[in-house]
């Protein structure tokens, strides 16, 4: 699972995820590999990728799979954010 922001290009960081995993010759292409929103949440939207692989390839997979859209993602301005919080202080006289 991986979250964007509100504000980035879901169609684009879809995109991204299709190519990153079409790439990975690791990756089998039967059964096909989803990829979709699956959650508005509060600090992002989450899109979910579940590609197939042979078991001994699977922690290699997720590994470079989870570096490689970091880097891309940095690279083609799709945030990955994280929770903040904003605090007020009121002064009371």
């Amino acid at each position: 699972m991986f979250g964007i922001g509100y504000n980035d290009d879901i169609a684009k960081a879809k995109s991204i995820l299709k190519r990153l995993v079409d790439e990975d010759e690791r990756i089998l292409k039967d059964p096909e590999t989803v990829i979709a929103v699956s959650e508005l949440a509060d600090n992002s939207v989450n899109i979910v990728v579940r590609p197939w692989t042979k078991s001994g390839d699977y922690w290699g997979v997720y590994w470079d799979l989870t570096e490689n859209v970091k880097l891309t993602f940095d690279k083609e301005g799709i945030s990955i954010p994280y929770p903040q919080r904003d605090v007020h202080l009121h002064q009371v006289a």
